[in-house]
């Protein structure tokens, strides 16, 4: 296909991706009208726009969380969004928050496996989150730094209970 669509209006374009949702690869910076309309129309579409507005980010989503996987830096919003669902999601996420790494693991503590370099607050509230849990704490990088902390966090627990 040609870059036809390039110098179209958004009208044209529109119509293209009413008839074909995959011709927005083929549209130069297309408008968030046009984008949401291709993506309504078929979600696995949010792969070929560059940059998608935050808005349409949330429309791929609202359809299927997995399709955060597809969308190069995802808004914040939209990372916590689907790793609240599915917390293993934060797998694909380049660089997540450490907001959004307390998400996931606070949905699932095993999560803390998906996590490239968990800061240690998170390694905390993944540990804490699955009652320290030997496994949990096995998939912490900073498990050694983190042992004053658990014997202590344990020891009021038992105090506590």
């Amino acid at each position: 296909m040609s870059l036809g669509y390039q110098y179209q209006s958004e009208e044209d374009q529109l119509a293209a991706v009413r008839k074909d949702p995959f011709s927005i690869q083929y549209i130069k910076n297309p408008t968030e009208q046009v984008q949401l309309e291709a993506v309504k129309q078929r979600v696995n579409v949010i792969e070929y726009i560059e940059n998608p507005s935050e808005k349409v980010q949330l429309e791929a989503v609202s359809q299927s969380k997995f399709f955060i996987q597809y969308i190069k830096n995802p808004s914040e919003q939209v990372q916590l969004i689907a790793v609240k669902q599915y917390a293993w999601l934060i797998y694909p996420i380049e660089n997540p928050s450490e907001n959004v790494q307390l998400a996931a693991v606070k949905n699932d503590p095993y999560s803390i496996s998906c996590i490239y370099s968990p800061t240690i607050d998170v390694q905390k509230e993944a540990i804490n989150k699955s009652n320290y849990d030997k496994r949990v704490v096995a998939l912490c990088p900073n498990r050694s730094d983190l042992e004053d902390w658990i014997n202590a966090s344990r020891m009021i627990r038992n105090i506590i209970e």
